[in-house]
């Protein structure tokens, strides 16, 4: 295997995710809660550190306080002697503008990352769950001797039409053509009936990334974009290539999610607590990191017929306490409180979330430190929810706080 030291990482980590809201109301997209213990950003940085990628920039940008904390506190002391995860919020160093695409944000970076002597870069996104050994790919993108290689997933021509950036290759795997979100999806020529979808993961050589990032930037004509405008770029000028996603998650079945709609969202947690979850949160040898604070253990109280303190196929996370409430297929966060004669269904509850008593909480989201009078119902009339909530098309509803704060007090 390769050396992981000649390569470092940007992770691209400023998502506004809009489609996520109002869970994206105070934080960045990927540092929304995920699974109880985590954050989405969680799932990439565990498998940089899993694959041996220790040199990595986290850029930031929207409402970004709660997500560096969250890095720091929890990730930085992972890394040792000429190692770093470090967070780079936008500088201006070379642009008066925001980030105005993929590419741009990591041009604006540029000096961070010719700072670093490397000869590759991985460019990653932190809002997807999967499992993946970096190492693998650029393996092949050194096999191959490619100047660019991308992630690829393997996805049924059908699901991918209008969704996704399709990758045409030929039987080597090099990339011959790309086409964005297109309505007839080529078909790849190593599995009929299925495509090559991007899964927005780039190695780059060192040498090659930074003049082209300097040639998009002086586009006017450019989205400054990876995939729309970098990508279809380069395919016939460089030896670009397309790794097939190798799934690390020890299931029959390959494992990526890009959960940026609130259904989306929803569904990837309430697969974590089914009995065989595919998406496996318990498997040593790809573990997952993250950071919280030191909570005592959690507690199930009440053993009374009516008055029974019981968490079934659900994830409670430490510093909970069912007291004499029923909580049923939900995922439960730090420090939440079901209290007495009260029933909670199918839900994911945030830290420092209380449910009264006598409450009855079904196919909901609710926000950290929201309290719930007691007598409250919600998932039962979504007429009424609406007045009240935010409730999508499929009938989740989503529950915040009624004021909103600049930004998450703290990473608890």
């Amino acid at each position: 295997m390769t050396d992981m030291r000649d390569a470092i990482v940007v992770l691209l980590a400023g998502g506004q995710g809009e489609r996520l809201w109002p869970l994206t109301r105070d934080r960045a997209k990927p540092a929304v809660p995920f699974g109880a213990a985590y954050r989405i950003i969680d799932i990439t940085l565990s498998n940089c550190i899993n694959s041996d990628l220790r040199r990595i920039f986290v850029l930031t940008q929207y409402k970004a306080l709660s997500l560096s904390r969250h890095v720091r506190a929890g990730w930085s002391s992972i890394v040792g002697l000429g190692e770093f995860i470090e967070i780079l919020p936008p500088q201006m160093r070379v642009s008066k503008e925001w980030y105005r695409g993929t590419a741009d944000a990591v041009y604006q970076n540029i000096y961070s990352i010719g700072s670093e002597r490397s000869q590759y870069v991985f460019i990653l996104s932190g809002d997807h769950i999967y499992k993946m050994n970096y190492a693998k790919m650029l393996q092949q993108h050194l096999d191959s001797a490619a100047d660019v290689t991308v992630g690829t997933i393997q996805i049924p021509t059908a699901e991918a039409a209008h969704q996704f950036g399709v990758i045409e290759v030929d039987k080597d795997w090099r990339i011959v053509g790309f086409e964005e979100k297109p309505a007839q999806p080529k078909e790849s020529p190593h599995t009929p009936g299925l495509c090559n979808a991007s899964m927005g993961i780039y190695i780059f050589n060192t040498q090659l990334l930074i003049p082209i990032l300097i040639a998009d930037a002086e586009d006017p004509k450019s989205h400054h974009d990876f995939g729309k405008d970098i990508l279809p770029r380069i395919i016939t000028k460089h030896r670009v290539f397309a790794y097939n996603f190798v799934d690390e998650n020890s299931k029959t079945s390959q494992y990526w999610r890009d959960v940026g709609t609130l259904d989306a969202y929803y569904e990837a947690n309430m697969d974590l607590v089914s009995v065989s979850p595919v998406f496996n949160l318990y498997d040593d040898a790809w573990p997952l990191r993250t950071w919280q604070h030191q909570y005592p253990p959690a507690k199930f109280v009440f053993g009374d017929p009516d008055r029974m303190g019981v968490a079934i196929d659900s994830i409670v996370a430490p510093g909970s306490i069912v007291s004499g409430g029923r909580v049923q297929h939900s995922v439960l966060g730090n420090n939440v409180r079901v209290n007495s004669f009260s029933e909670v269904k199918e839900s994911i509850l945030y830290n420092h979330v209380n449910i009264g008593r006598h409450s009855r909480i079904r196919r909901a989201i609710i926000d950290r430190h929201v309290s719930l009078p007691e007598r409250t119902e919600i998932g039962y009339d979504l007429e009424a929810d609406k007045r009240h909530y935010h409730v999508t098309e499929s009938g989740i509803v989503v529950v915040v706080r009624q004021e909103s704060l600049i930004e998450e007090p703290d990473t608890a």
